[in-house]
């Protein structure tokens, strides 16, 4: 682990082959490199594939979903009946959609600890403040990210998956050519993001949560805080934005969610 109170907690391993301090810097924010996680493509290769054919981001996202559903029993017709019952199959989508009404539920938490497994990153909120493991949030932090109803389904993979799937629908229909995006996200103070260093009053650099959302829309942003923090996020970063796939989720916020850390950030006033 490293140092919570200069770093927040990590992992020294991860399954993207790059140090975690260092993706949770912002010198991996100002000079990103590429991020993958290991066997994912080798081992769906059918569907990269199938990717490579498609013609539009929306014929992408139809396949992508299609493959989803198919691997992991996603319709209601594919659904273990056998015990007379319908058995619960857990799913991205879900975890997605619930991550959008309440980052800190259960949902958020198993959401955050994929982040925690594959990156390296641990979250440094979740219903409270967690600096060190001894922290009342983070015993409940994992209570929530092991509940079993979750993990019936690989969902860890399926999250594997959804995070190169965008990373390819970025470079190949989204943002092609670009590494950042200009992103708003907006606070009411920082209990949940610690400030790290006050450069000026309106620049600082801040501790985000290891997942954070943010909106492309600065007004939308404004809805959420009295105070707009301005950041150039990696697109290396990003898990999801709007418009990856179908009409299956909610998109009026504009939402783009994408890994935490230290950011540099520009600070206004509503």
């Amino acid at each position: 682990m490293t140092d919570a109170g200069q770093r927040g907690l990590g992992h020294s391993t991860n399954l993207v082959g790059r140090p975690p301090d260092w993706l949770a810097s912002c010198a991996f924010n100002e000079a990103p490199a590429p991020l993958h996680i290991w066997g994912v493509r080798e081992m769906n290769s059918s569907l990269f594939a199938m990717l490579d054919q498609a013609e539009t981001p929306a014929e992408a996202g139809g396949a992508f979903l299609a493959y989803m559903t198919a691997m992991f029993g996603l319709d209601d017709e594919q659904r273990d009946e056998g015990s007379g019952k319908r058995r619960f199959r857990s799913s991205f989508l879900r975890l997605i959609q619930g991550w959008s009404f309440d980052s800190n539920g259960p949902e958020g938490a198993v959401l955050k600890g994929w982040v925690e497994s594959r990156f390296g990153v641990c979250p440094s909120f979740h219903k409270g403040i967690i600096a060190q493991v001894s922290d009342p949030a983070w015993a409940g932090y994992v209570e929530e990210k092991m509940a079993s109803g979750f993990h019936n389904n690989a969902i860890w993979v399926q999250l594997d998956l959804l995070f190169e799937f965008c990373q390819w629908a970025i470079a190949r229909f989204a943002f092609p050519g670009q590494t950042h995006l200009t992103l708003f996200r907006g606070v009411n103070g920082f209990d949940e993001h610690r400030i790290v260093e006050r450069i000026d009053r309106r620049a600082a650099v801040v501790r985000l949560n290891n997942l954070v959302s943010f909106t492309t829309d600065r007004s939308v942003a404004d809805c959420f805080g009295d105070r707009i923090l301005t950041a150039q996020v990696p697109l290396a970063k990003v898990l999801f934005f709007n418009g990856l796939l179908p009409a299956t989720l909610p998109r009026g916020e504009a939402e783009v969610l994408a890994l935490g850390g230290e950011y540099r950030v520009r600070v206004d006033y509503v």
